[in-house]
């Protein structure tokens, strides 16, 4: 099991991540202050979270899927990549683009974060790559359905 320090900011204990089951794949943040996202304006929104990740980890920030579905809230930057040597606090970039604008209150439920070990990749310079069944196809070359 890997450890990961947590700081909370002073009087945001009641934040701390945590899983909503065990089996969950991720941690949830909370906001930790009272604000309104105007519909088409992004903000961010503050955690109370300051953390500690072990070198060869990451967090990844994702939106909640029942924002985004419910109320057209989502993480604009997603994921969000939190790096093993950021020590500032935690904030959410948030995007409303649904049709009123949306609250957030304090503990509310705004993100979700997932922790991993990343691989060690060692990159190398090539004058040609190997052939694929793909190729350079990308951006919709596989068109939307096989039945058409």
């Amino acid at each position: 099991m890997v450890e990961v320090q947590i700081r909370m900011e002073a009087g945001c204990s009641d934040l701390f991540p945590a899983k909503a089951h065990d089996d969950d794949a991720a941690y949830d943040l909370h906001s930790r202050e009272d604000l309104t996202i105007d519909v088409g304006e992004v903000k961010l929104v503050k955690t109370g979270i300051f953390m500690a990740l072990p070198v060869g980890y990451e967090a990844q920030v994702r939106p909640r899927s029942g924002l985004a579905l419910k109320k057209g809230v989502t993480v604009l930057n997603t994921p969000g990549t939190i790096d093993a040597g950021y020590r500032g606090e935690v904030g959410v970039i948030m995007i409303n683009a649904g049709c009123e604008p949306f609250k957030v209150a304090r503990g509310d439920r705004i993100a979700q974060m997932v922790i991993q070990e990343l691989p060690k990749v060692k990159l190398v310079a090539t004058e040609e790559l190997p052939s694929s069944e793909r190729g350079a196809g990308g951006f919709g070359s596989t068109g939307v359905s096989k039945q058409r």
